[in-house]
């Protein structure tokens, strides 16, 4: 198992690495405590952030939104207390949610409301 938590890394990025090279959008980001990826949260459609967890065994991510400064155990299913990430601690403020706005289709909430069904 790799380490779950480096707070010497810095996030790989200001949106999702799998949806800014497919010219996707996303819902919220997280930040993978343990390598820096920014991923898509299981709210949007393509859930980058949980698949990179299934693929590294990376367990904890930080959220990467302005305001929160939660953890999350994907093994334990549970909040995890974790400590100072090196910066930033969030995407850009100005950035949309969800984001990035020249990328979020008009029918973004029907789109979401089917995935679900």
């Amino acid at each position: 198992m790799t380490t779950a938590v480096d707070p010497s890394v810095p996030p790989s990025g200001a949106g999702c690495v799998e949806c800014e090279d497919a010219g996707g959008w996303w819902v919220h980001l997280r930040r993978c405590a343990a390598c820096g990826h920014i991923g898509c949260c299981d709210d949007s459609l393509s859930r980058h952030a949980t698949e990179h967890w299934r693929q590294t065994g990376h367990t904890i991510i930080r959220t990467f939104e302005p305001g929160e400064d939660w953890f999350w155990n994907y093994e334990t299913r549970d909040y995890y207390e974790g400590p100072e990430l090196a910066p930033p601690q969030c995407h850009p403020e100005g950035q949309t949610v969800p984001g990035p706005r020249d990328r979020v289709p008009a029918d973004w909430a029907d789109l979401l409301r089917r995935r679900r069904d």
